[in-house]
């Protein structure tokens, strides 16, 4: 293993978390988490080279990972429905109280317009405003404005 390779795998250690916490708000089920994961590694490693640091390390992945699984939000919108198999298993239904609160309020986020519900997951994920507003290419006054409405917006929705 190269240099260059040992440190994107550290890096990757230390992003991890990050990186998942995107892919499930993006997502609906394990496979198309995994699916997520390992689509922005491949876009992290082809732009590893060219990161120049303007940035931290973390606001970079998040971009990255934000815009990566929009990309392929865009793309599922445009393919042909198909009908999922079902399994036995659904590992997402844990039966606890906080489980299912926290499920509530995914299920509420996942409502949201995808750019509302990357703001909102980087909130979620107790980044500050300026980072916010780095990641998202917007303002502090533009992340506080648009955080209002939607924990509003969240606010009005139905359990359904």
């Amino acid at each position: 293993m190269d240099n260059v390779e040992f440190e994107f795998t550290k890096m990757i250690e230390r992003q991890k978390k990050t990186i998942y916490t995107v892919c499930y708000f993006f997502s609906k089920d394990s496979d198309e988490v995994n699916d997520l994961f390992q689509e922005i590694l491949i876009n992290l490693w082809n732009g590893y080279k060219s990161f120049r640091g303007e940035s931290e390390v973390k606001t970079w992945v998040w971009r990255v990972s934000l815009n990566t699984c929009n990309t392929q939000e865009r793309k599922k919108k445009r393919r042909v429905q198909t009908i999922p198999l079902t399994m036995d298993i659904d590992l997402y239904n844990d039966t606890d109280v906080k489980s299912k609160q926290i499920q509530m309020l995914y299920n509420r986020i996942n409502r949201l317009d995808v750019f509302d519900r990357a703001i909102i997951l980087l909130w979620l994920e107790n980044m500050s405003y300026q980072d916010i507003a780095n990641v998202m290419g917007l303002t502090i006054a533009n992340v506080t404005t648009r955080l209002y409405r939607i924990k509003e917006q969240l606010k009005t929705m139905s359990n359904n």
